[in-house]
């Protein structure tokens, strides 16, 4: 997320609400769904959850959190946190809100990852909050903020944000992270913790993208997760944040070990560029979604894999809206999205 356009979202979002209101964002979702950028989701109880950026006023401006009974209608939920955490606005001298959050349930407690930066600079940092459940009217419900993960600085290769928590089938536990700078990196974390499980250890590159020398490696977003005796890697490539000029998309790849190689159907690299465009906004003249990324993963209980990602509406002025979506598996493998298909 870059926090420079913040302005520009809210302005795109509060002047296409007023012609688009009561309509659905698309033929998914309707309701609370704009603005919205780099969404993740869960469900507890029949309850589904999205977190993201925050944007806005108010603690859904530190950290966003929108809840929906039947996947399709959604409405504004309990924010996580009313200010940033006292260590981040020390360690991120200028922060002022919460970027890209990735939530999963480990080990009894949700784990709510998420980064705190300030736009065009890697100094940033990735902290951790735990609560035993995600309604507030629960008993155990409340955040408790575990502090610090991981932080880079301008003696880093890597940009402490975009942090996206996985197991392994051996049990081990990962954290993906990245955006720019020399690509996606990959910790290995402490089952306790939640937290490196070698402090000072330097992760491992899991993609990149090749550039000219000093110039960024424009990739972002890691989300891995496991299928078919695969690790999948779901990245953004190209640039967010622009309305309906962004250029962002959305793509694939697997490997056998969730430290990777990671490649796309064709053979192609992750560390190298490749892998297989999932998402992508196509006919740019016609098409009313543009951007789609920053996606992320959740597998429901009956095992059907479904994606979350935000798009820029062009029916509401560049806009970043909630998108969701059904990852179907096609005889050779490999998955291609289709419309979300939530059944209450």
């Amino acid at each position: 997320m870059r926090a420079a356009v913040l302005a520009l979202l809210l302005l795109a979002a509060g002047a296409g609400a007023q012609t688009a209101a009561p309509a659905p964002a698309d033929d998914g979702v309707r309701g609370d769904v704009t603005p919205v950028h780099d969404p993740v989701l869960i469900r507890e109880r029949g309850v589904w959850h999205v977190f993201s950026t925050g944007l806005g006023e108010g603690p859904q401006g530190v950290i966003a959190h929108r809840v929906s009974s039947d996947g399709v209608t959604w409405k504004k939920g309990a924010a996580p946190f009313a200010a940033l955490p006292a260590w981040a606005t020390k360690a991120i001298p200028g922060a002022t809100n919460i970027w890209a959050p990735d939530i999963s349930f480990v080990n009894g407690r949700y784990r709510l990852y998420y980064s705190v930066s300030t736009f065009g600079s890697n100094r940033s940092a990735i902290g951790l909050a735990t609560s035993a459940t995600l309604d507030p009217g629960a008993p155990g419900y409340g955040w408790r903020d575990e502090g610090m993960v991981v932080m880079s600085t301008p003696r880093d290769d890597f940009n402490a944000i975009d942090p996206a928590f996985v197991a392994d089938a051996q049990g081990r536990q990962w954290l993906s992270l990245g955006s720019f700078w020399t690509g996606l990196k990959l910790f290995a974390l402490d089952p306790a913790t939640g937290k490196p499980l070698r402090p000072g250890e330097k992760p491992r590159a899991i993609a990149r993208r090749p550039v000219p020398s000093g110039a960024p490696s424009i990739v972002e977003a890691p989300y891995i997760f496991a299928h078919g005796g695969h690790y999948w890697l779901i990245a953004s490539y190209d640039y967010c944040c622009k309305g309906v000029n962004s250029t962002y998309y959305t793509v694939i790849a697997r490997a056998k070990s969730v430290e990777g190689p990671y490649l796309g159907r064709d053979g192609s690299s992750m560390l190298a560029g490749g892998g297989t465009i999932l998402l992508r906004a196509d006919l740019q003249e016609k098409q009313r979604f543009r951007g789609p990324g920053h996606a992320g993963h959740y597998r429901d209980t009956d095992g059907t894999d479904r994606i979350v990602y935000h798009a820029y509406d062009r029916q509401r002025n560049g806009a970043p809206v909630l998108r969701l979506a059904t990852l179907r598996w096609g005889a050779d493998g490999w998955p291609r999205v289709v419309p979300q298909e939530i059944t209450p």
